[in-house]
Parts: structure tokens; sequence; C-alpha cells
């Protein structure tokens, strides 16, 4: 089979390529259009010590890669990210564009702020996985949890640090490796623990082993207090502590960090439900009591918004349980409409939407459908209110636009190997 030649690759096939990208551009505005978007924004130093910040635009249609910019050369204070947030939304449209997110660092929260300010209709929201990662740091720095973490930290440096050590590790636990704690990613700390604690017996077998008694590394200090942490109950009952506390968190990041499904309507229930796992896990509160501190204070500063309590409202599979029981506080009432008045600046729509959610609540017209009712729990939220909301047309496109947001900035994450080659000041995907 011939190879394309030289010219073919950079004339009729680029522009093939640049013309399929085009299409798929197309398909992407039509859906802002009609349902609105999200911005995410995330900074990211290279190894070659330049400044990214990826832009994408995320919405029903999937995520769109819309710039990177190299701030290398410039400071990104509030004001720089200020200008950055409304030169992005002025590009996309602002009737079209529905939050901005990004992480909570102070320069990005002054600009959401300022952002909300001069955009009515627009959202700044701080990245979900962001701020549970943070919750992660806070947690990591109370005891036990740093001791044990620490431990942890200590036990595996030694291991992996040895390769003869680390090969007699792996001869024990069945070529298994113990997860690397990451620097600034706090969750790992989590996982670091969690595969420690996988690898219990099989680590306590090794430190108590004829090849390990032999080896030199028993005869160090630093294999000798390995080896102490390894046979400490103590070690291992806060492992397990951790573990209780780290786990229903565990599965809320990877509920708000995944592309598989829109979040939005989950957030809200998922804190809930993490919290009361981790109460059911202890019987003496003092075990969980300070943890509860610092969820409830990056919940309240950070991860409140109205568009997750609006996103609860509107998901089925939650909305009408929760509703039975009369169990929805204030508080997410009040979120609801205050998004329907900011997303809706025309008050006879929003007086349509309000008419029609009387109708969602009490189940009436399709929603009363057996198979509607059923389907509460087996289809998502956005293809759900697409089935059975035709009868309530503004309702339905408004929770759709409300249930299609992300909850996080995690996309720009993933790209963060392609932008490592970025090399002009800004450079631009077909826009």
């Amino acid at each position: 089979m011939k190879p394309p030649t030289y010219h073919e690759i950079r004339g009729p096939y680029l522009n093939k390529e640049v013309e399929e990208t085009n299409k798929i551009v197309e398909e992407h505005k039509v859906v802002w259009n009609k349902y609105g978007c999200s911005i995410m924004m995330d900074k990211w130093t290279a190894r070659t010590g330049k400044m990214i910040i990826n832009v994408l635009v995320n919405s029903p249609r999937g995520s769109l890669f819309l710039e990177s910019i190299d701030a290398s050369d410039s400071s990104t204070d509030h004001i720089k990210m200020f200008t950055l947030f409304q030169n992005t939304i002025e590009k996309i449209g602002p009737s079209k564009v529905v939050q901005v997110v990004t992480d909570n660092a102070s320069e990005n929260k002054k600009a959401g702020g300022m952002i909300e300010g001069a955009y009515k209709n627009v959202y700044w929201t701080p990245c979900a996985a962001h701020c549970i990662n943070l919750m992660f740091g806070d947690i990591f720095r109370e005891k036990p949890f740093s001791t044990v973490f620490g431990q942890g930290v200590r036990l595996h440096s030694y291991i992996s640090q040895r390769p003869l050590l680390l090969n007699m590790m792996r001869r024990f636990t069945m070529q298994k490796n113990l997860v690397k704690p990451g620097k600034t990613r706090f969750a790992t700390a989590f996982l670091t623990l969690h595969s420690i604690h996988c690898q219990k017996n099989n680590l306590r077998k090794m430190v108590t082993s004829e090849e390990w008694s032999k080896s030199k590394f028993a005869k160090e200090s630093a294999g000798k207090e390995v080896a102490r942490i390894i046979l400490s109950y103590s070690f291992w009952n806060n492992v397990l502590h951790a573990l209780k506390i780290g786990a229903p968190l565990v599965k809320v990041l990877r509920l708000v960090d995944g592309e598989q499904k829109p979040s939005m309507g989950y957030l809200y229930e998922a804190m809930d439900r993490a919290k009361e796992t981790i109460q059911a896990s202890f019987s003496d509160e003092q075990k969980y009591a300070k943890v509860f501190q610092i969820i409830d204070a990056r919940w309240d500063e950070q991860l409140h918004r109205p568009l997750h309590a609006a996103g609860l409202i509107l998901n089925p599979s939650l909305f009408y349980e929760q509703h039975e029981k009369n169990s929805l506080a204030k508080e997410v009432w009040t979120g609801f409409h205050q998004v329907v008045i900011k997303l809706n600046p025309d008050e006879d729509l929003q007086e349509k939407i309000v008419d029609q959610l009387a109708i969602y609540k009490a189940a009436e017209g399709l929603f009363k459908l057996r198979l509607a009712i059923k389907q509460r729990t087996t289809k998502s939220p956005v293809e759900w209110w697409d089935q059975y909301g035709v009868e309530t047309p503004e309702l339905q496109a408004f929770a759709i636009k409300v249930l299609s947001l992300t909850c996080s900035s995690s996309g720009c994450e993933r790209n963060w190997s392609v932008f490592e080659h970025v090399r002009n000041k800004k450079n631009y995907f077909v826009f």
C-alpha cells in the first residue's frame, strides 16, 4: 500500500480534516443555542515552565476544546482572569453561557464574582472535584489522619525506591503495587492507604519472612521502622478509620470527576449520603465530628450553589421520593427559584416554568404514566425529561439546560498531556 505524499497530507488531507472538524463544531453550536453551555478553565504549568490556561466548552453534546493560552509572561490576577472569562463569554455569546467553571483559587473566585455582576444570567461555579480534593487535604492535616498518612508515605517510599525490596514485595502481593501518593491530588492519600490496606496480610507476611530477616533491609533503621509500622495494630486501626471516612467522599469525587453523565442533578444528594454513610460507620461521634466540620465548611463556602439545588429538584430519581417525605429543605427551593429567575430574564417565561412545575410536582399528564414513574430511576434525568416533558415545554427546556451542566472543570486536566506541546502564545482550535 502506497503511503500518502507530503503534499497530500499538508494539502487535501489536512483540508478534509479541517472541514470535518468544522462540522463537529457547528453541531456543538446548535446545542449551545438550544440548551446553553458551560465554559471550563484550568491552569497548568508544563515541564518546560510554561503556564497554560486550557479553555473548553461543555454542553449536552460533550466537551469541545476552544483554546489554550500561554500565560507564562503575565500574572494571572483576578483582573486578568476576569478579562479572559469575559472574552470567552463574548466569543461564544452571553445568552448561550450558563456558567464558568474553574478551580477555587482566590483570583478565580474574585473574577467569578465580577462575572456574575457583569452578566446577570451567568454563574461562576467552583470545580466540585477540586473542592472535594481540598476536603481531603483538610482532613489529612488532622490527627490521626495526618499521622497514618505520613506513615503510609514512608512505607511506600521506602519500598518503591529500592528495586530489590520492590521485587520482594511483588512476590508476596502477587505482582500488585502500592498506589503512589500525589503532591497536589490529596484524594490519592486515601487511594494509597486503601492499596496498603488491601495488602495488609501480604505485607505482614513479608516483614516476618525469612527472606526479609536475611535481607539488608531488616538491618537498616528505616527498614526496621517500616516493619514496625506494618506490624503495628494502631497503624491498621487508623488506616481503617481513614478509609471509613474517605470511601464515601471518593464516591462523590468519582461522580463529579467523570464524564459518563452530567452530575449536576446528583451532587446535592451525594454529599448528604456521603455524610450519612460516614456517620453510620461509627458508634462514637468523636470519630467523625471534626471531619463533618471540614465537610460542612467546604460545602457552605464553595459547593452549596443554587444550580446544585435546582439540579436536585429537577432530577426525578431523587425529587419524588424526597418530595413525598417532605424532606426537601427550604434552601433547596430557594436555590431553584433563584436559578429560574437568573437564567430566564423574561418574567412571562419564569411564570410558565413555575406553573408547569406544579404539574411535575403532582406527577400529572405524561409524568403519571407507569413507564414514566418506572423510568425515573432507569433513564438519565436528561433523557427522562426529553421523553416525558413535552407537555411542559418551557420547564422541559429549563430542566435539560440545568441537568446537562457539568460540576467540574476536570475535562481540562485530562488534556494536559496534549497541551504539553503548545508552542504559541495562543493556539485556537477552528474558532
